[in-house]
């Protein structure tokens, strides 16, 4: 024999249920065919609230009714020639009025009963199943429609109740022992107690009315037809990368039904299993799909098969000092929350016995406190154990799978990759079997939480990177250029999906979830929404995704500002501004402090040289136990230019001139020529290498004169370089008399830093310094006879960007 169920969705529309009719007409028969139907999408939900406002005394319930007839009334007008529509539109009609009828009586007496909500919501299956019924028959098959409720007894428990598996399966199979029909139909969801009372098997009952068929009659398989191909790696909503599970065990389709995968109702399985007849979820509208069969474990490509999560959770905590080493403390729990029938999730109790914490459904979090608070009130007045905590807004998240228990550092990977990105874990519980690991979180978190968790057991081939960037000049553009032209190779070399999620300069920002196009990034961004500050921070955190970015390419303050609350939501920030780490030490300490509280990166290697690897070059020695002893170096490419062009019979001014047209200074050159940038460099690498700095304490011996520094705007600095050209000129020939260049230095030596104007000899790495290059000399324990050197291009937005870019990359790597 042969069990298909078809949901709500397989028959929710004319197009559908003929679509069903063309599935079993093509099937090769093995005897009798039972079809399982539920009610049409979306029918019950308003039976529902046919009975809820009816109970209520509300009339709406009569505007329900008329929508659930003219439902159903136009489904048989598309699926049956016009000769025959008269005596099917009869019947229904006869079946809705006494459902009229029933909810009139409701509304009369402003009471709905459970026993009266099961009979309302049984219509819905019962006026689907007759017409797949009839609609096999006009089809030529040999088709019948039986009532359920005449297969399957249940106790009286309305709204959930119990089967009595004794009565029913001798019901079944006395049935369709005499059944001549091929075709039998059947409503889903439905029984009746021993007194023919009407019943239900709860919200997703008709799976299970056809795993009770099937069980009873020894079925050779029992398909289940749905709107999806099969069960899921995860739930496809919240995460898009989901696939679909070609084979799963029984247990782990258990284990994933429980903790929210809705494909398959829970309780289906069971009847199925302790006869070992495979479930098969196959997908209506893609007949020709694999899906998901579900039979005794077989070869599997992960050691995690599936991951699932329950949300609207509460947890609830019973501890006190007055429970340790006292027995019956979890009994009396248990029992308390059985009196008010509140069902229990998750259980985590503490080695020390001074805690229990169990998971419930929110909505029971009420009388759940109630409850235990009486249960425990003498305890609570005594002062042996606190009133039990709530906690609400929460979510289950777990990772389900029979080969975990096979594979070492499951739990690792799970909790690891849910830390890397801030997401913050409640209570955690792993059943003895290790099929399973659970772990309670925010239910702000729960999409990142599947997509991490995704990413970590399922996507080794590739791992998603969401980028946010604040700023598009010159570096900024250089980036987004370089990212553009890489994502391939990034993708196909290092297994790295890099998605620029926002892009904001300093009047727009544009957002997209699933990345810009970066091909056209400057059009996007033009129709982007106004730039704000605030908002543009507020929504970076609210999107709330996995391995997030944080790219300042700006030499904002405010931007630096909210390096701190990106840190501390998990989010990595990437910086060429220079404010955040050479500000005041403690505000550099903390957010380095931050970084590693939260799992995050912050790296800022552009503060320095530009691309030059030079703070990572300072950290791998320091890292592994070297101790800086000086550092040495020309920092800024702008004086490096001035001063490797100001030879005999040049003109100061016109070299610094000459180098702000070709934009190697600031706008305003004294920016440069104070030094004050070069000081903020050395001072970040005197903290890199461990000293407890502040920019007050780095000596600033500045070559030029207080008149050209205090020029009211940039032409009177200009006329004040002329004015002292002989100093430049004596500067100059002091350094040529002893055959020596002119650099400008910064130095940091056991504690003490400076900046400077130096004379420097042929013999000195520092003289032959060309162009617009950078240099940095690390004199260290292990580097004591001979200075290790870094030197290169130290500035310019191409190398700065490929700077910030490897600096991206890091954060994942």
């Amino acid at each position: 024999m042969q069990v298909l169920k078809f949901g709500g969705t397989s028959v929710g529309s004319t197009q559908a249920i003929e679509q069903v009719c063309s599935i079993v007409a093509a099937y090769k028969r093995k005897g009798n065919m039972a079809i399982v139907v539920s009610a049409m999408s979306g029918i019950t939900d308003k039976l529902i609230q046919c009975g809820q406002l009816a109970g209520q005394g509300q009339e709406q319930y009569k505007t329900l009714l008329q929508e659930i007839e003219a439902k159903h009334l136009d489904t048989i007008r598309g699926l049956f020639p016009i000769t025959v529509q008269s005596g099917l539109l009869s019947q229904v009609k006869k079946q809705l009025n006494q459902l009229e009828s029933l909810c009139d009586g409701i509304f009369q007496v402003e009471e709905l009963s459970k026993r009266s909500l099961d009979k309302i919501m049984s219509f819905g299956e019962l006026l689907s199943s007759w017409l797949v019924a009839e609609k096999l028959k006009h089809s030529g098959l040999s088709a019948t429609w039986k009532d359920s409720r005449e297969l399957i007894a249940t106790d009286a428990q309305f709204g959930h109740a119990l089967v009595d598996f004794e009565i029913t399966d001798h019901q079944i199979t006395s049935y369709f022992q005499h059944q001549q029909s091929e075709y039998v139909v059947l409503p889903g969801f439905i029984s009746a107690t021993i007194d023919k009372e009407t019943t239900t098997l709860g919200r997703g009952g008709s799976d299970y009315t056809a795993a009770i068929v099937a069980a009873a009659m020894d079925a050779n398989v029992l398909e289940i037809w749905t709107d999806v191909s099969g069960m899921m790696t995860a739930d496809p909503r919240l995460v898009p990368q989901a696939i679909a599970i070609p084979r799963i065990s029984y247990e782990e389709a258990m284990e994933l039904s429980h903790f929210g995968a809705k494909v398959i109702y829970p309780p289906t399985i069971q009847p199925v299993m302790n006869r070992r007849i495979p479930i098969w979820i196959k997908n209506t509208f893609a007949p020709d799909d694999y899906g998901t069969l579900i039979q005794d474990n077989g070869e599997k490509t992960f050691p995690v098969t599936g991951i699932s999560g329950i949300q609207k959770i509460a947890l609830l905590t019973l501890e006190g000092s007055g429970m340790v080493g006292i027995p019956g403390f979890s009994k009396r729990l248990f029992d308390a929350l059985l009196r008010e029938k509140v069902n229990v999730i998750l259980i985590t109790q503490s080695s020390s016995e001074h805690s229990i914490t169990v998971g419930i459904h929110e909505s029971d979090m009420l009388k759940a406190k109630a409850v235990v608070d009486s249960e425990f009130a003498q305890e609570i007045h005594d002062k042996r154990i606190e009133p039990l905590i709530v906690e609400k807004d929460l979510c289950i998240v777990a990772v389900v799978g029979d080969n975990m228990k096979n594979h070492h550092g499951m739990s690792g990977k799970f909790f690891g990759a849910l830390g890397r990105n801030a997401i913050n874990v409640r209570a955690i519980a792993q059943g003895s079997t290790e099929k399973n690991i659970s772990a309670v979180i925010n239910k702000s978190d729960v999409r990142k939480a599947l997509n991490v968790m995704h990413e970590a057991f399922f996507e080794s081939e590739a791992k998603q990177l969401n980028v946010f960037v604040a700023g598009t000049g010159n570096v900024g553009g250089k980036l987004l250029e370089q990212l553009q032209l890489q994502q391939q190779y990034l993708l196909d070399e290092l297994g790295l999906q890099v998605r620029i999620i926002a892009i904001s300069n300093s009047r727009k920002m544009r957002f997209s979830e699933s990345g810009l196009n970066l091909q056209q990034w400057k059009e996007e961004l033009a129709t982007g929404d106004n730039m704000d500050l605030a908002q543009f921070a507020q929504k970076v955190q609210a999107m709330n995704l996995r391995n997030s970015v944080f790219v300042d390419n700006t030499a904002s303050d405010e931007v630096a500002g909210l390096y701190a609350t990106f840190l501390q939501h998990g989010i990595s920030v990437v910086t060429c501004n220079k404010i955040a780490c050479s500000a005041d030490y403690a505000n550099y300490k903390g957010l380095k402090d931050l970084a590693r509280k939260f799992n995050a990166s912050f790296l800022f290697e552009t503060n320095v040289g530009a691309g030059l690897p030079v703070i990572n070059t300072l950290n791998d020695m320091v890292r592994s136990g070297d101790k800086i002893q000086t550092i040495q170096a020309v920092l800024s490419g702008s004086l490096n230019f001035i001063f490797n062009h100001f030879v005999n019979g040049a003109n100061f001014r016109e070299v610094v001139k000459a180098a702000q047209d070709e934009g190697y200074t600031e706008p305003d050159p004294r920016i440069d020529l104070s030094g004050k940038d070069v000081m903020r460099k050395i001072l970040i690498l005197a903290r890199e290498s461990g000293a407890v700095l502040e920019m007050e304490d780095i000596k600033n011996n500045s070559f030029l004169p207080d008149a050209c520094l205090n020029a009211k705007d940039v032409p009177a600095f200009y006329e004040q370089l002329d004015v002292h050209a002989p100093h430049f000129q004596q500067l100059l020939q002091a350094a040529a008399d002893k055959g020596e260049r002119l650099k400008f230095v910064a130095q940091y030596n056991n504690g003490l830093a400076s900046v400077g104007l130096q004379s420097i000899g042929p013999a000195h790495p520092l003289y032959h310094l060309e162009g617009k290059d950078n240099i940095v000399l690390f004199t260290t324990n292990r580097y004591s006879a001979q200075p290790l050197i870094v030197k290169g291009a130290g500035a310019g937005a191409d190398v700065t960007a490929s700077g910030i870019f490897a600096d991206i990359i890091r954060t994942v790597r």
